[in-house]
């Protein structure tokens, strides 16, 4: 009886060994865990206050991608990162330009690439800026390249007919604010405005041109000028009704901005519209030449439009400014003479 107590005993030992190793490698496990868990999920973001703009390029591996995360102290350890996108999924990190503002877990920052939440950069296009200036703003806001951006002016495939007469997208290019990325195409930025103005000319507007017997190009045309002329909301619709009383009794528009920028396309503009200016031979002299100029001279924008397809009932032929902002309004040449010994000399 005694050698099977031993043996009992013996087994037993070892039961009692395997248990504690067993919880050992189960508390090692746990710990393991805890700490993979931790790595993965507790948000990190380096000492620094300001975010970082990283950029992801094409065909980057997922360790060179850890070790940029690392290096720019976004993510604690680069081969834990690599570790975390090789046993969490198949889909792949996207390239593109990433802002991380806030502290961010590694699961974040991992879901954040591999749905390509790129930066988006904000840009406003103020209402009254010209094709070149639009062109401009995009250049010096670093989206888009000039040498791609100038030929796009030309493409008047993007109206979709809306425009037969157009020659560029003078007009076409609607002011609003926009959000675009570094990796967005110059195609994708003008296509974009053009889209934003097809939205806002609906066919309410379409019938109310059709109402006014105007075509698009000669509302747009009409819109352009008065938003180069009226500094003050309130005005457009006064600004749009001289305009239109003058386009029906055949009197020259004598529009300053329309000299302006036939000057700016010839590229002679200082800054200054003298008065030899007003005798330039240009279709877009509205002082030489009676009726509307061939197209567009800006972009306007929705106010403007909406002035020139409603404008005030009255029957004012002539404004002047105030040099505020304002205008003074008259109806007879003796009324708006005075107006302009009083403000203008």
């Amino acid at each position: 009886m005694v050698p099977g107590r031993q043996g009992f005993s013996r087994t037993a030992g070892v039961i009692r060994r395997l248990l504690v190793a067993a919880l050992i490698l189960a508390a090692m496990a746990r710990a393991a865990s805890n700490w993979w868990d931790a790595r993965i999920s507790e948000p990190h973001l380096g000492s620094t206050t300001d975010g970082r703009l990283l950029t992801v390029p094409f065909g980057a591996s997922v360790r060179g991608i850890g070790r940029m995360l690392q290096e720019a102290d976004v993510i604690r350890s680069g081969l834990v990162f690599a570790a975390y996108v090789r046993w969490s999924g198949s889909d792949p990190l996207q390239a593109g330009e990433y802002l991380f503002e806030n502290p961010a877990s590694l699961t974040q920052v991992v879901q954040v690439l591999r749905e390509g939440r790129v930066h988006q950069y904000r840009i406003t296009v103020p209402e009254g800026m010209t094709l070149d200036e639009i062109i401009d703003r995009f250049v010096q806001e670093g989206l888009g390249r000039r040498h791609e951006l100038e030929p796009l002016a030309g493409r008047i495939d993007l109206l979709g007919g809306l425009d037969p007469e157009a020659t560029d997208l003078e007009g076409y290019l609607f002011p609003d604010t926009y959000h675009f990325t570094r990796s967005d195409q110059e195609l994708t930025l003008v296509s974009t405005l053009v889209t934003r103005f097809k939205e806002v000319w609906t066919p309410q507007r379409q019938k109310r041109a059709d109402d006014l017997d105007l075509t698009i190009r000669e509302v747009i045309t009409l819109a352009s000028l008065i938003e180069k002329e009226a500094a003050l909301p309130a005005e457009r619709a006064l600004v749009a009704a001289v305009f239109h009383n003058r386009l029906r009794r055949n009197i020259k528009l004598d529009c300053d901005p329309t000299i302006i920028y036939a000057i700016r396309k010839s590229g002679d503009y200082d800054g200054v519209l003298h008065k030899s200016d007003l005798s330039l031979d240009s279709p877009y002299n509205t002082y030489l030449y009676a009726g509307l100029p061939p197209g567009p001279i800006a972009n306007p924008g929705t106010a403007s439009i909406d002035a020139a397809l409603h404008p005030a009932p009255v029957r004012h032929l002539y404004f002047v400014s105030r040099n505020d902002g304002s205008h003074v309004f008259s109806t007879s040449y003796r009324e708006h003479q005075r107006a302009v010994r009083r403000y203008q000399r």
